[in-house]
């Protein structure tokens, strides 16, 4: 069966990868978002007086080493995405705008 000169395989693998960008966008828009609102948390305690920016600074240090773990870790995964893919690149954009 084919449809526009494609066949039923090549269709499932182009919306399987439209939903992935699409999911990626959406999970992208998201962290984004959180980390904002953690970022205005911690700009209003400081503000406030519960937390010195020195006690912040330490936090972040001891994280450091966790987030070049996290971020070897996004390497891995970043080598498995399609972004090559048209149809992942329109989910994800999709996924960012609308997600």
């Amino acid at each position: 069966m084919e449809v526009f000169g494609l066949t039923l395989t090549q269709i499932v693998s182009i919306v399987g990868l439209f939903l992935l960008g699409l999911l990626v966008g959406i999970l992208i828009r998201r962290l984004i978002s959180v980390a904002l609102i953690i970022l205005a948390i911690v700009i209003l305690l400081i503000a406030l007086g519960y937390v010195h920016p020195s006690t912040i600074m330490a936090i972040l240090e001891e994280l450091g080493y966790e987030a070049s773990v996290a971020y070897a870790k996004a390497q891995q995964i970043i080598g498995v995405i399609p972004y090559s893919s048209l149809a992942f690149i329109i989910g994800l954009v999709i996924g960012l705008i609308k997600g």
